[in-house]
């Protein structure tokens, strides 16, 4: 699974500010620059709050919108080789994400109306072919999501291949939740590894490792953060189906630029030339 934007697919709300507000603000959370750059504090990215801020914040990249619960229904191919995308994260028929998150919900619950589809979804993994899915598949995924099981599917198959995996490797460097969710969203977009002609997460970290100290090696938590996102700009340049660096240089290296380590709110950026805003949880 990897991310194409589809606000650049098919954009929808041009220059619209989002406003997120709260009763309740988190605790703990400091002012602006509170983090010292050396390394963790407060809450991390697996932390319930924290994890809704960063659902928010890759869904204003991938839909125009903070509305990342909505998203469960999606399903569209866009047109970058790789199938149909789908889900909260954009699972891929041509990646195999996608038939992992049906597997998950067959299992659960067994007979469901997606649970036919699994021999096409099997067929059609590495390519961008529709072979026995078309309309009937795509309204049956659309159908699906009303259904709590089919979301906690995709909930799961996040967690397991991206949000995971990326969460435990940034601790392992030292990074705050800002480097925490820095990571996932190059997990997300990127996959892990490299593939088709793309560059994976484990090569961006590669790069940055090759110019800056991450924390745990004693290094300055912004130095790595800046040459992570060095790396991941090159990266970005480097794929056909990507181009746009603003989910980076107005989004990510302003936190960065910002000093929030514990993606402490308020927090505002832009992405696609789009504003969005959360102020607290």
């Amino acid at each position: 699974m990897k991310f194409v934007p589809r606000s650049r697919v098919a954009p929808a709300r041009a220059l619209v500010t989002v406003l997120v507000t709260a009763l309740v603000v988190l605790s703990g959370c400091s002012a602006s620059g509170a983090g010292s750059g050396k390394g963790p504090a407060g809450p991390g990215l697996d932390d319930p709050a924290k994890k809704e801020i960063a659902m928010q914040l890759v869904s204003s990249a991938e839909n125009s919108t903070l509305d990342w619960k909505a998203q469960y229904k999606y399903i569209q191919d866009i047109g970058d080789g790789r199938g149909y995308t789908a889900g909260i994260i954009g699972f891929c028929s041509g990646t195999g994400d996608m038939l992992k998150v049906v597997e998950r919900y067959a299992a659960t619950r067994p007979g469901n109306p997606l649970e036919r589809f699994l021999p096409a979804l099997r067929a059609v993994k590495g390519s961008d072919a529709h072979d026995g899915l078309g309309r009937p598949f795509t309204e049956a995924w659309a159908k699906a999501a009303a259904d709590a099981a089919f979301r906690s599917a995709q909930d799961a198959e996040r967690d397991h291949s991206y949000f995971d995996p990326a969460v435990r490797q940034a601790k392992d460097d030292g990074l705050g939740a800002l480097g925490q969710f820095i990571y996932y969203d190059a997990y997300v977009m990127h996959g892990a590894a490299d593939s088709g002609g793309t560059v994976g997460f484990r090569t961006m970290r590669r790069e940055a490792l090759a110019s800056a100290e991450p924390p745990s090696r004693g290094g300055d938590e912004t130095t790595y953060l800046n040459a992570f996102l060095d790396a991941r700009v090159t990266a970005i340049r480097k794929e056909p189906s990507h181009s746009d660096t603003s989910r980076i240089e107005t989004a990510q290296r302003v936190f960065v630029r910002e000093g929030r380590f514990r993606l402490e709110t308020p927090l505002r950026w832009k992405v696609y030339g789009d504003s969005y805003r959360i102020d607290g949880l």
